[in-house]
Order: C-alpha cells, then sequence, then structure tokens
C-alpha cells in the first residue's frame, strides 16, 4: 500500500497519461465504435473512466472537510448490489453529453481529483485502507483494465 499521498498522486498520475491521447482524436474519431474495445468508442471509454474519476472527486471534497464519504459508501453499495448496471447508466448519461462538454471533463477532472485530493488528510484516505483501497480501485486499476481498450481505439485511430 501507500505510506503518504504523494507516491499515491505520482502512480496515479503515471498511469493516466497515455488516456490523454484520446484528446488528440477528432470528435469522429471518438465516436467510432471499435470491436477491439469490446465495441466501445474513444467517447465511451472517456466516459466510463471519467465518471468513476466524478465519483473519487466528490468522495475527496467529502474527505477534505469531514471523516467519512457518503458517496463511497453509497456507489460501494450500490456496485455490489447492481454491479456493471451502474456502467451501463453511467455510459447511457454520458452519451448524452455534447462532445465538448465530454472533452472538458476528460481534460478538468482528473487534475481536480489530484489536486483534491492533496488537500484531504492523509488520515482519512492513505492511511485508511478501505477508503485509499476504492480510490486505487476507481483510478489507476481501472485504468490499467481499459489499457487493451484505449490501445485499440488510438490503434483504430492510426488505420
Amino acid at each position: 500500500m501507500y505510506l503518504d499521498a504523494l507516491s499515491f498522486l505520482e502512480d496515479e498520475r503515471d498511469a493516466w497519461r497515455p488516456y490523454e491521447a484520446l484528446d488528440e482524436l477528432t470528435d469522429e474519431q471518438l465516436a467510432r465504435p471499435v470491436d477491439g474495445a469490446g465495441g466501445w468508442s474513444g467517447r465511451d471509454l472517456i466516459g466510463h473512466l471519467v465518471a468513476w474519476q466524478e465519483i473519487s472527486l466528490a468522495a475527496a471534497r467529502e474527505l477534505a472537510v469531514g471523516e467519512t464519504s457518503a458517496t463511497l459508501e453509497r456507489v460501494d453499495a450500490e456496485w455490489a448490489a447492481r454491479g456493471d448496471a451502474l456502467n451501463g447508466e453511467y455510459l447511457a448519461a454520458w452519451s448524452e453529453l455534447p462532445m465538448a462538454q465530454v472533452r472538458e471533463r476528460f481534460r478538468t477532472v482528473p487534475g481536480e481529483l489530484r489536486g483534491y485530493l492533496t488537500v484531504v488528510p492523509e488520515s482519512r484516505w492513505v492511511k485508511h485502507r478501505t477508503t485509499l483501497g476504492s480510490f486505487i480501485r476507481k483510478t489507476f486499476e481501472h485504468y490499467d483494465d481499459h489499457r487493451p481498450d484505449l490501445d485499440a481505439i488510438l490503434g483504430s485511430a492510426r488505420s
């Protein structure tokens, strides 16, 4: 596990960096489903990952001012009860957004999350095994899970 926030933040930043290449794709390239990514488009991948970052951001905001995060408790309970149905709901909501808003959230949410985590006392997340585990699962472990999708989407755009 992590002993300090800086180590986590550096690892998360390094894990996110390859995804930034999605911002170089045209709107048309981002909208195109890719077989090698399970039929997801770049837009879908952005929406999926950033939706979970936004959950982490909401939790970080709560932890910046309090000992616990109602968001993490609620979403973790929803995930346990409903699983992948949550992902479907998040993707449906993101599919309704204009591409400009998708890009804006993609560009801003990751940095905002990192910024908030710098002000959350380490005792509330880095030194709290359950909360730290939740942040790890929703960020760089999640990024690792979707790296093949990213590679397929970027490869499709180049061909």
